[in-house]
């Protein structure tokens, strides 16, 4: 693992977001097909399903029939963007802060989905839709719909869009445990906007951790990478596409490259599908990824770990601490314990084991199987939430008035407001398409009165707008001491 992210660290990662410049029979099929898509977008657990069958010998090569199956339900997602024209910056203060009267120009950044249900549920990655305006997915037969984000998730870099359509071919999930390494997989996508290409490769490896998404436990930012990698092409605008065995199942979406050129030299990984599902049902269930912790901090086991802790073998993950009132404690699990199992899956590597307790939830229970003093033995333990309990959480919720600005707020801190010799503000941390971004207000931008009253929250600012009429006016400031004027019609 160090040599791999060794090499990693050599070469650019990229994600591929594609930026681009400016009867009875009918019955019994409709019915399994109308079952087959719940399971799909409501159950987050592997399952079979009568009539999906083990691949063969024969079926491994059988390409045609797999790409003929994946191709009809991956599609096109088209995000338009505003993005800063970097040609009107007048100093530097504007390049770090941004200038109100900045010109913005539209941008598009492409990328694939893949269809899970026939009433078009579309899963692809959060990259793909990050801070976008409108989004649009064009299907292989060239129907374009307006789509909705339904949620997402930037730990593992996926999200969740709908499109008002059905009777829509949809691919069903595989079972991402079962692949193993040297099997056959195609990728399908849209690559530099080459629609519906479809790649063929080997899986290279499991469990890879390319340390690519963003960590920050301030912001509850705790990634799970634990990607498939294979070497079958993929490019910008992939992203967020199927990887798919022989017999035309969702094993994996394409998710990263590494390349020191950009584009394709030989490495791909996809997010397991597995994986995937648990977080598709989470979103649609509770509009929020319901995440589990174990409580540990871990290490894979490599051979100075096995000498220094008396260990017989390098199989496993060592605990190097348990978390005071975190899951594995309550469990019993100890500091040197060296994990082998959770549940019936056997886990090597610290991105395996991240992998696992992702695929579950808060009040989860779960057998772990671990090495202490060189003697196996099995540990149940009842998963928690970030917060230390088992209860489920709740998706934040904005209110109708603030959702109409497209925008998410903080109260500026003590240091900001001094530098501006100000007494009080609510800063707008990010847009999104609505009200505040069509007035030209930027990111950074620091609200200090809303229609001639102080606010020094959000809950203020939606407190004025309640039941407003007419204009509003919104006075601030920027970083850089500029201050600024704009008004909206409520």
């Amino acid at each position: 693992m160090k040599t791999f992210k060794n090499f990693i660290s050599v070469f650019s990662i990229a994600l591929m977001g594609g930026i681009a410049a400016i009867g009875v029979d009918h019955f019994y099929i409709q019915k399994h097909n109308n079952s087959l898509a719940e399971a799909n977008i409501r159950n987050p657990l592997p399952v079979k399903f009568a009539g999906l069958t083990t691949p063969t010998a024969e079926s491994a090569i059988n390409f045609v029939s797999a790409a003929q199956k994946a191709v009809p339900a991956v599609v096109h997602v088209k995000s338009k963007v505003e993005m800063q024209d970097t040609r009107s910056y007048n100093s530097i203060w504007d390049y770090m802060y941004g200038n109100p009267h900045q010109n913005t120009v539209q941008g598009m950044v492409t990328g694939s989905g893949v269809i899970i249900s026939n009433d078009g549920y579309i899963v692809t990655n959060n990259h793909v839709i990050d801070q976008a305006g409108k989004i649009e997915v064009t299907l292989s037969d060239r129907h374009t719909y307006t789509a909705k984000v339904v949620g997402r998730d930037p730990e593992t870099d996926l999200a969740v869009l709908k499109i008002d359509a059905t009777n829509l071919p949809f691919m069903a999930y595989g079972n991402s445990d079962d692949m193993q390494v040297g099997q056959w997989v195609l990728a399908v996508g849209n690559p530099y906007n080459l629609t519906s290409t479809v790649t063929a490769g080997i899986i290279s490896a499991k469990g890879r951790n390319i340390d690519i998404l963003p960590n920050d436990p301030n912001k509850n930012l705790y990634p799970i990478e634990s990607y498939i990698q294979t070497d079958a092409a993929v490019n910008p605008g992939n992203s967020g596409g199927a990887l798919v065995n022989t017999d035309g199942q969702l094993v994996g979406i394409n998710s990263a490259i590494a390349s020191n050129t950009g584009s394709y030299t030989g490495y791909s990984f996809a997010i397991p599908v597995n994986l995937v599902r648990k977080v598709v049902a989470d979103l649609l269930q509770y509009g929020t990824v319901q995440r589990a912790f174990l409580g540990v901090t871990i290490r894979t086991v490599d051979a100075d770990i096995a000498k220094t802790a008396g260990l017989s073998s390098t199989n496993g993950i060592y605990v190097d601490a348990v978390t005071e009132n975190g899951a594995a404690q309550a469990g019993g699990i100890k500091e040197g314990d060296v994990i082998t199992k959770v549940g019936d899956q056997d886990v090597n590597d610290v991105a395996g084991l991240e992998e696992q307790i992702a695929r579950m939830r808060p009040g989860d229970k779960v057998n772990i199987t671990l090495n202490r003093d060189n003697k196996q033995m099995e540990i149940p333990v009842t998963l928690r939430n970030l917060d230390g309990n088992t209860g489920k959480v709740a998706a934040a919720e904005s209110p109708s008035s603030l959702s109409e600005l497209g925008a998410s707020f903080s109260i500026a801190s003590k240091d900001e407001l001094g530098k501006l010799g100000l007494e009080n503000g609510v800063k707008v941390v990010q847009l999104q398409q609505g009200k505040l971004r069509e007035i030209g207000i930027q990111e950074g931008f620091i609200i200090t009165k809303v229609d001639h009253q102080v606010v020094n929250s959000a809950a203020d600012i939606e407190k004025i707008l309640k039941n407003k009429t007419g204009g509003i006016l919104v006075e601030g400031i920027y970083p850089n001491g500029t201050r600024a004027y704009y008004a909206f019609g409520a």
